[in-house]
C-alpha cells in the first residue's frame, strides 16, 4: 500500500524538528541573553577612566624631525599615520608606515606594517613599553584602585582568543576585581586596545553559537548557518503543509483524524 502525504511530511518534519530543535535553542538562549545585557557592561564601559588631556603648554617637535629619524633608521617605503597620543603624562607620536624588505636577489620585496613611538617635545624615537609600563598604562585607565592579578605577554592569537585581530605584541593585564576584567595595551602603540570581562566572554561565546561560526565566530555568512537557515524554513514550511491537509482530510472524512493520529 503506498504511503500517503501525511506520512512523508511528517517523518520530515519530525526528523527536520529534531536536528533543528536545539540549534533553535542556542538561537533562542542567545537572543534572550543578548536582549536582555546591558551593552554597556559587556563592553566594560563601566571599568574604563577617561584618557587625561595632554596640555597644551609643551612645545612640541616638529613631525617631520621624527619622521626624517625613522627613514634614516628604517627602509620605510611610506607613512600610513601620524597621531598625538598621552601616555604615563607625557605626549608621544605615533606614527604607522610600511617598511620593504628585499627578497630573492632584490627583485622582490616584501611589504610590512610598522609602528614607532617618539617623544612629542625632544623628538627621540621611544622603544616599545616594557611590561611594567604596560602594567601602569593599564591601571590608570581602569576605574578603581585593583591588584594585578596576572600579566601576559602575546606575541599571537587565534581566531577564539577575546583579543583576536588587534595589534600585536601586547600585554594582557588582569586585574582582581570581580567582574574578571582583562585590560590589553600593544606595546607598541603604547595605549589601551580593549577591555574583557566575564559578561563579554559569555556574549562572545554565545555570539559564536548563534552565528555558528566555529573558527573566528564573526562570519555571519558562513555555510552552516546558511544550511540551518533553509533547513529552519523547510521545517515551518512542511509543518503548514502538514496542518493544511490535515485540515482538508478531516473536512473530507470526519474519521480521517483517527487514522493518521
Amino acid at each position: 500500500m503506498a504511503k500517503s502525504k501525511h506520512f512523508y511530511i511528517r517523518k520530515a518534519h519530525r526528523y527536520l524538528g529534531v536536528i533543528l530543535g536545539i540549534q533553535f535553542l542556542l538561537w533562542t538562549i542567545g537572543g534572550l541573553y543578548f536582549s536582555w545585557s546591558n551593552m554597556d557592561e559587556v563592553h566594560g564601559d563601566f571599568e574604563k577612566r577617561k584618557p587625561p588631556f595632554l596640555p597644551v603648554g609643551s612645545l612640541l617637535a616638529s613631525p617631520s624631525t621624527v619622521i626624517d629619524s625613522i627613514k634614516k633608521a628604517h627602509p620605510v617605503d611610506s607613512f600610513v599615520s601620524i597621531q598625538l597620543i598621552e601616555i604615563l603624562g607625557k605626549p608621544y607620536y605615533q606614527l604607522r608606515g610600511i617598511t620593504s624588505k628585499q627578497q630573492g636577489g632584490g627583485h622582490q620585496h616584501s611589504m610590512k606594517m610598522a609602528t614607532w613611538l617618539a617623544d612629542a617635545v625632544t623628538g627621540q624615537l621611544k622603544p616599545a613599553l616594557t611590561k611594567e609600563q604596560a602594567i601602569e598604562v593599564a591601571s590608570k585607565r581602569f576605574n578603581g584602585e585593583p591588584k594585578v592579578k596576572s600579566v601576559e605577554y602575546l606575541t599571537a592569537t587565534n581566531g577564539h582568543h577575546e583579543y583576536r585581530e588587534s595589534p600585536l605584541p601586547a600585554y594582557a593585564i588582569t586585574f582582581e576585581h570581580p567582574s574578571g576584567s582583562t585590560v590589553y595595551v600593544a606595546s607598541e602603540l603604547g595605549t589601551v586596545q580593549k577591555f574583557r570581562n566575564n559578561k563579554w566572554r559569555i556574549f562572545d561565546f554565545l555570539w559564536m553559537l548563534h552565528t555558528m561560526d566555529y573558527n573566528s565566530r564573526d562570519n555571519i555568512g558562513n555555510l552552516l548557518l546558511r544550511i540551518f537557515s533553509i533547513f529552519g524554513l523547510i521545517t515551518v514550511f512542511s509543518g503548514f503543509a502538514l496542518y493544511a491537509i490535515s485540515f482538508k482530510g478531516f473536512k473530507k472524512n470526519p474519521l480521517s483524524k483517527s487514522r493518521f493520529s
